[in-house]
């Protein structure tokens, strides 16, 4: 239970200010919240004792937040991306066994207004970009389609722009919203993914030029797989061969992940009523059940906090402090 009154802080030093702002932090009855309060703090701290943090450098770290906040809340998931945070926080709550489609980043241009189109549809209408016929299946890790999954489909534009990245966009563009048949199929017309800058105008372009780093992504299309019973899967494919496809600015790419593309034959042609002699991208994702993903992060939380010689149990899938 929460005290009635606060401890007293009296005489803090540069030795003593992290015990005291964790045992204040502490008078909740949230287990979870107190623990994550005391890591961050902690970590916070030494991070601060270990450089000896200036304060011009503190005052630089908050005005670049502040900045951020001003341009957009986006640019904190760019800052996400680029510190390698996204793709780590999906990995330890979305662990995949082998053989299961791995996870990729989500960046901050994935709408909740994309139209929900049939298969075999177009879903991008750029009069430059360079067509190609997408042919997929979502399966089991036993080879059995899964039937009814929804899954999100984006990508840029020939230009590397999101739709939501043009002045004026009045309607979605260059994404869509299908649903896998009785085969676990999908399949559609988009064009082919081109490399692009994420955004670079802002504080996170200007950390990145600070770092000697490019701002560039590979040309990729993004996944995202949802279906009740089925662990969500977040990912994208890269297509080989792209020049920044070892150096992606938001660490996303995965070996398992780059693609290749085909050419539509002649069977592919009259199965599907498109014209022969398209480029094709072919590739078939493995889904696994939530209790499989669950029991899996959990056995892997558990292998972590012991390496770190933390004693813990967990609630809901979650470390707290086992005080018993």
């Amino acid at each position: 239970m929460a005290s009635d009154a606060p401890p007293p802080l009296l005489d803090l030093t540069i030795d003593n200010i992290t015990p005291n702002t964790n045992r204040i932090n502490s008078q909740g009855d949230d287990a979870r919240m107190k623990y994550l309060m005391t890591r961050l703090v902690t970590h916070l701290h030494d991070f601060a004792r270990e450089t000896r943090l200036s304060t011009e450098e503190w005052m630089t770290a908050l005005n670049f937040l502040v900045a951020c906040g001003q341009i957009s809340s986006d640019e904190f998931i760019l800052l996400s991306d680029i510190l390698g945070l996204s793709l780590l926080v999906d990995s330890i709550n979305h662990p995949k066994p082998p053989g299961a489609t791995e996870g990729s980043v989500l960046g901050p241009f994935h709408t909740h207004d994309a139209p929900t189109l049939e298969n075999g549809s177009k879903m991008a209408f750029d009069p430059k970009g360079d067509p190609i016929f997408c042919l997929c299946t979502v399966k089991d890790k036993e080879g059995n389609p899964i039937q009814g999954v929804k899954i999100d489909i984006w990508e840029t534009d020939s230009t590397g722009h999101y739709d939501v990245q043009h002045a004026g966009r009045d309607e979605p563009s260059e994404r869509c919203v299908m649903v896998s048949d009785a085969e676990g199929r999908f399949w559609f017309e988009g064009i082919k993914p081109v490399s692009y800058p994420i955004p670079h105008d802002g504080p996170v372009g200007k950390l990145l030029t600070k770092l000697n780093r490019h701002c560039w992504r590979p040309a990729h299309l993004h996944f995202m797989f949802g279906k009740e019973g089925w662990d969500n899967l977040i990912t994208a494919l890269y297509m080989r061969g792209d020049k920044y496809e070892t150096t992606d600015a938001v660490f996303g790419v995965k070996q398992s992940l780059i693609v290749d593309y085909g050419t539509v034959d002649a069977e592919i042609a009259a199965k599907y009523g498109i014209k022969e002699g398209m480029t094709l991208l072919q590739h078939d994702f493995v889904l696994v059940t939530e209790e499989e993903s669950a029991q899996l992060r959990d056995k892997n939380a558990v292998e972590a906090l012991e390496k770190l010689g933390l004693r813990m149990k967990l609630v809901d899938h979650l470390p707290v402090p086992e005080l018993d």
